[in-house]
């Protein structure tokens, strides 16, 4: 009994040694593949070009800057000025009410308080004054968090689910991510606003495409497209089919079909970005939580090689939700944040 488990035991160490070995020879092709592309297109690639893009890079997604707060007013000030001037226009000539079309602007008004919101308030910084008080809001879980860590740049204990933003350069209570649209951390005191700006943007999003949608097909049923017939190559008529409509629409409305698709995009990618944060705030986890609890580590911050991924522990999903307390509990910490005991002084 004990030869047949000996042999069963060493059939399954030269299986997973062959495993092992393949495994390290895909990753050690990929990087060699990787690293031949790399070299081949920074041969071509001008070294101004190389240092300008690098700079930019750099600048944009590992410093703070305002780049991407003017670039979100930009493409929300050219949608809503072409939803204005053209589509408005239409709708009121088909009878749409002027309650639906305020719609839109009373999402923007709402949209750009949260907005703010985001941008200005404190995400809950962890400073010298409060590190004592926030110590003792979260228990350490001892998987992810652990007592007596020193942030190496704060020189501060690190209070448990906090994280040190390199881009802000400060350490954050119950630290979600940096987000560059708000040039902000999303934090302990910030993520109930973040959640209803992704919430009110979609809103928006949807309803502006929504009426968009309503008057292009009041303009194919007042024309008759759906009816319509076509010549073809050989000189047959036939019959227009959605992609003829959707091509008529496209040259007749260029500007409000290239707005439209737009919406869509931006509609369908916050969609899901939004119902990832919303679980988020219903299971009581962050982004970076969510990350770490998966062996997901940022490789600019933390470069690793193929020997690093082959030695990487599996992660552990056994306390995956360790603060959560409830779905009523956890959505409350979204709305009403932890906040510090000020003791005082007799």
């Amino acid at each position: 009994m004990s030869m047949k488990l000996f042999f069963s035991c060493n059939s399954k160490d030269r299986h997973s040694v062959a495993l092992l070995s393949q495994y390290k020879e895909n990753v050690s092709t990929s990087l060699t593949t990787m690293c031949f592309f790399s070299q081949r297109l920074s041969s071509i690639t001008p070294k101004w070009l190389q240092k300008f893009s690098q700079w930019t890079l750099h600048r944009l997604f590992h410093q703070r800057s305002n780049a991407f707060i003017y670039l979100h007013i930009l493409l929300e000030g050219a949608v809503y000025a072409e939803f204005t001037y053209e589509v408005f226009g239409f709708c009121r000539e088909m009878d749409t009410t002027l309650i639906s079309l305020s719609v839109p602007y009373i999402l923007l008004a709402i949209k750009t308080f949260f907005f703010y919101l985001c941008i200005k308030t404190d995400p809950g910084t962890v400073t010298k004054k409060k590190v004592a008080g926030q110590l003792h809001i979260y228990s350490y879980d001892r998987r992810l968090f652990h007592p007596g860590i020193i942030c190496s740049t704060c020189q501060l204990v690190k209070p448990a689910r906090s994280k040190h933003c390199r881009v802000c350069n400060r350490c954050v209570q119950r630290f979600d991510h940096h987000c560059v649209w708000v040039n902000n951390c999303i934090g302990a005191q910030n993520t109930r606003y973040f959640l209803l700006y992704l919430f009110s943007i979609c809103a928006m999003a949807c309803d502006i495409a929504l009426l968009t949608v309503d008057m292009l097909l009041h303009v194919v049923l007042r024309t008759g497209l759906l009816g319509a017939s076509y010549l073809d190559e050989n000189g047959q008529r036939q019959p227009a089919g959605f992609l003829f409509v959707v091509q008529h629409l496209f040259l007749t409305f260029p500007r409000i079909v290239f707005m439209l698709g737009f919406l869509l995009f931006v509609f369908f990618l916050l969609a899901g970005y939004t119902m990832f944060h919303s679980f988020l705030a219903v299971v009581n986890q962050t982004s970076n939580e969510w990350y770490k609890s998966r062996g997901y580590v940022c490789q600019h911050c933390h470069p690793s090689t193929a020997a690093d991924i082959l030695c990487s522990p599996i992660p552990d999903h056994s306390k995956r939700y360790y603060y959560s307390r409830g779905v009523l509990r956890n959505l409350r910490e979204i709305v009403f944040p932890p906040r510090l005991v000020q003791k005082k002084d007799n």
